[in-house]
């Protein structure tokens, strides 16, 4: 009997040891990374690692000074989403129709109800109006109404940058978005003279202006911007096939007027000053209701840290907490988050700083102790970690994670989001170690110049994580 206690308390005794030890040797192999990388001696970096297998801290550093996120804040944004909206969610962008038919005319109201669809696209414009269409429709003795009372009309969160746009990975939010709210820009050739220029999806919502040349200088695609105007320049050498897309200005106009210019194209004839923005009245009949599962956002949210997609998970996220809400903000939106962070992770919201859902402004301030606590949330639930987990880059594999840690026991392990700003750089994920341990991580660099210094830091703690027993 003694021995067999024996045995035990010794076998007890290695498991202590072996634990330790991997915990020491995880702490020796980071504070010496830390205290020999010569970019943080102008920089600063918050890390924090936690074994949710044996739910142990294993390593930090820095954990809880506050940081700008950048898009790990993404983190906060998808298990907030899936915690209140769950994971068979589905946004619905309906078409309906108010008034009667008779003959070929329509002597009533067309209406579109906005749902913050980012992945709304030509395909799903081309059903709609093939829907109404198919109705025998010619012409519209009405209005074309967009309904967009999700959201309030501001249509930037705070603290974005202005001189962002018209860049695509800043567009303008509404809840009705098409195409993401951009044009896809094509330039080809024409065999002398100016060039063919295509622009998709086709619209008279913008205007294309044509100044290129054989002779000119380095090709140039712009849009006067900076007076809120759709004129899309094209200027410069146009020799060779060249590719772009950039932002329009009012995103609701742009969805509704090509809606109504697609129509047109396709016999549906509705005029041009008939576009107007209303409540969906009671009554009206439906036509076509395009569905978007969130699983698809989700994605492209964490996958691809699609900022537009991020903007919609917190909407639709903040309208479930604050009980169907209408003519939501961004403040509305900051509440939500606050809520949940309190009630369901646990944490004091007087101690961060969220304004947006897909960390774009330098007004967020988090540390790596609240994203873990968001990180081990969702690893406690199935029901949010099975499609948070799938979403997440796969270390060489896909995302933004497709050319990093492309070797090595990182290799397909790591699954983290990325987080990229002036300044900014961020990881945070899970990696499995040989031992089968799902760990936690969450690196913040802040005040960084060059980038590739701070992901290869980040890459060797994650290699660190990955190949010690």
């Amino acid at each position: 009997m003694t021995r067999t206690i024996f045995k035990t308390f010794s076998l007890f005794t290695m498991l202590l040891f072996c634990v330790s030890s991997f915990s020491q040797t995880i702490s020796y192999r980071i504070d010496s990374l830390i205290n020999n990388s010569s970019f943080l001696k102008t920089s600063e970096v918050g890390i924090l690692v936690y074994d949710l297998t044996s739910k142990k801290e294993l390593y930090r550093y820095q954990a809880e000074k506050l940081y700008r996120p950048a898009s790990v804040e993404k983190v906060i944004t998808s298990v907030t989403a899936l915690s209140v909206l769950g994971k068979d969610y589905q946004i619905k962008t309906g078409l309906s129709y108010s008034g009667y038919i008779e003959g070929d005319t329509l002597y009533g109201d067309i209406y579109v109800k906005g749902d913050f669809d980012p992945e709304f696209m030509q395909e799903d414009m081309e059903s709609m109006v093939d829907a109404i269409s198919n109705m025998g429709i010619h012409g519209v003795k009405g209005r074309l109404i967009g309904d967009v009372s999700m959201m309030d009309s501001v249509y930037w969160g705070p603290g974005w940058a202005w001189d962002d746009t018209p860049d695509t990975f800043q567009p303008y939010l509404s809840p009705l978005m098409l195409n993401r709210g951009c044009v896809n820009i094509s330039i080809s050739p024409s065999g002398g003279g100016k060039a063919n220029v295509e622009i998709k999806p086709e619209s008279d919502f913008y205007t294309i202006d044509n100044k290129t040349s054989q002779a000119g200088t380095n090709l140039s695609v712009t849009r006067n911007w900076l007076n809120n105007g759709n004129i899309i320049t094209i200027s410069g050498n146009s020799r060779h096939k060249a590719g772009t897309s950039m932002n329009i200005f009012d995103t609701k106009g742009f969805f509704m007027h090509t809606l109504r210019y697609q129509l047109q194209e396709k016999g549906v004839f509705i005029s041009k000053d008939s576009v107007a923005y209303d409540n969906v009245p009671d009554g009206t009949k439906g036509i076509i209701t395009v569905y978007r599962d969130i699983d698809e956002v989700l994605k492209q949210a964490l996958k691809e840290s699609d900022n537009l997609s991020a903007e919609a998970l917190f909407f639709h996220a903040t309208r479930e907490i604050c009980n169907g809400k209408k003519n939501l903000s961004h403040k509305d939106g900051q509440n939500a988050i606050y809520k949940f962070m309190k009630t369901d992770i646990g944490f004091d919201s007087r101690k961060f700083r969220i304004v947006d859902g897909c960390g774009v402004s330098d007004y967020n301030y988090v540390s790596p102790e609240l994203i873990m606590g968001y990180l081990k949330y969702a690893f406690s639930s199935p029901l949010i970690f099975h499609p948070f987990y799938d979403s997440l880059p796969i270390a060489g594999i896909d995302g933004t994670l497709q050319y990093r840690m492309g070797r090595g026991k990182c290799f397909r392990n790591v699954r983290a989001k990325t987080g990229t700003l002036t300044g900014v750089c961020s990881l945070a994920g899970y990696v499995t170690s040989p031992a089968k341990h799902t760990i936690a991580f969450v690196i913040i660099n802040q005040n960084v110049l060059k980038y590739v210094s701070a992901r290869r830091f980040q890459d060797e703690i994650c290699n660190i994580l990955a190949t010690y027993n």
